[in-house]
């Protein structure tokens, strides 16, 4: 009795050390957070998100130009990365020991491990010099490439843990091979690729440094992907730098707004992955 007793007694200490570890890891998280809408809430209203910013030294304005700018870049990125990393990220599950295959894993971990500026030094160099211009369409690009990676090996992980019976239930029963992997290898994974996705825009969304070489900004409403546009973590930067007090108050309403921008993002990702999950 005294060793199941002692036994017990460490089990219940273990489970508290790992709560309060865990509660200590997620304060300083919490403290960010508390101070950003304590600051943060009392810029937002109806005017801040649907006016344009005002001149400087002139109160009241807003980021509508940078809300839709936001939208715009992360649009054109996912339109770029997605499909591209999961038929990317499916070809690497289903072709383990091929030498493309590791070549491909080891481009895409060296591409993941690039820091955010060199992808928009890069970006200028490949996209905005030749056009002669910066635009939505170059941040799209810049963003694509960081987005890229993430999508492409969660989305392997992600089908190599879907049980081979499946894929050979389908094969057996004559069903030609692309037809298995779009109907059933990916519907089945469907779960995890959304929350590759999701990480992907999540990393994305408050991406700067590749910004200013490519997006570079717009004090001006524009969906034209061809020319320069805001976006909020542009915003965020070049606000919260500036000397101005009603600037530093736009910033931290903007960085609320982005903040809830990527919880929508992370709540109606998890709703999708719910309703397409397959169960095994």
């Amino acid at each position: 009795m005294k060793g199941i007793r002692l036994r017990i007694l460490k089990d219940r200490a273990f489970k508290f050390a790992i709560y309060l570890l865990s509660l200590l890891s997620l304060t300083p998280l919490f403290l960010i957070m508390f101070y950003t809408f304590r600051k943060g809430l009392k810029a937002i209203n109806l005017q801040f998100l649907t006016h344009l910013p005002k001149p400087v030294g002139v109160e009241g304005g807003g980021i509508s130009n940078a809300i839709v700018g936001t939208f715009l870049l992360v649009t054109i990125a996912s339109a770029i990365s997605i499909p591209i990393g999961v038929w990317a990220g499916i070809y690497l599950s289903e072709n383990k020991r091929s030498w493309i295959s590791e070549f491909l894993r080891i481009t895409v971990d060296i591409l993941q491990a690039i820091p955010s500026i060199v992808i928009g030094i890069i970006a200028y160099l490949w996209v905005v010099k030749p056009m002669g211009r910066f635009s939505a369409l170059s941040g799209g690009i810049a963003l694509a490439i960081m987005m890229l990676p993430i999508v492409v090996r969660n989305t392997e992980e992600v089908l190599r843990l879907i049980p081979p019976y499946l894929k050979e239930a389908s094969l057996a029963l004559g069903v030609p091979y692309h037809r298995t992997i779009i109907k059933v290898i990916i519907p089945a994974g469907i779960p995890g690729i959304v929350s590759g996705i999701l990480l992907g825009i999540s990393r994305i969304a408050g991406e700067t440094a590749p910004l200013l070489f490519t997006a570079f900004g717009n004090q001006f409403m524009n969906w034209n992907i061809m020319k320069p546009v805001n976006a909020l973590p542009l915003l965020i930067f070049n606000y919260a730098m500036s000397p101005y007090d009603e600037w530093k108050r736009l910033a931290w309403g903007a960085s609320v707004v982005l903040i809830l921008l990527v919880l929508a993002g992370n709540i109606i990702s998890r709703m999708v992955a719910k309703k397409w999950k397959v169960q095994f």
